[in-house]
């Protein structure tokens, strides 16, 4: 993936950690931010659409009853996540730019080609 530089650890966490559907839900987030909001593609933005994606997978766990603390841990662990959500969003705004850069594609052609 030329002009983007991300850690190892962070191809291998999108491999290992994130099912199919978490891949394309992670990638949607990305092309959203990338195309809409005009944010750049770098780490922060891998870590932004990731912890939208574990997000997404805390809603869809439906704790059944009596589980309370299951859903004691969802509802902090959601509080813990839209944390780190907002502050690298707030990153990603301070580098926001008018319009996408041709090598923020590039982002997300690297992420769908490890998705196959």
């Amino acid at each position: 993936m030329p002009n983007i530089s991300l850690r190892k650890e962070l191809k291998e966490k999108f491999i290992q950690d994130l099912s199919h559907s978490e891949k394309l839900f992670f990638l949607r987030k990305a092309r959203d931010a990338i195309m809409l909001k005009g944010y750049q593609a770098s780490e922060d933005l891998f870590n932004y659409c990731y912890f939208l994606t574990l997000k997404e997978r805390f809603h869809s766990i439906i704790p059944q009853k009596g589980e309370g603390y299951l859903r004691f841990l969802l509802v902090e662990g959601t509080k813990d996540l839209e944390v780190a959500i907002k502050l690298y969003e707030e990153k990603l705004e301070k580098k926001k730019l008018p319009k996408p850069d041709i090598k923020d594609y590039q982002f997300l052609e690297y992420f769908s080609n490890l998705n196959k």
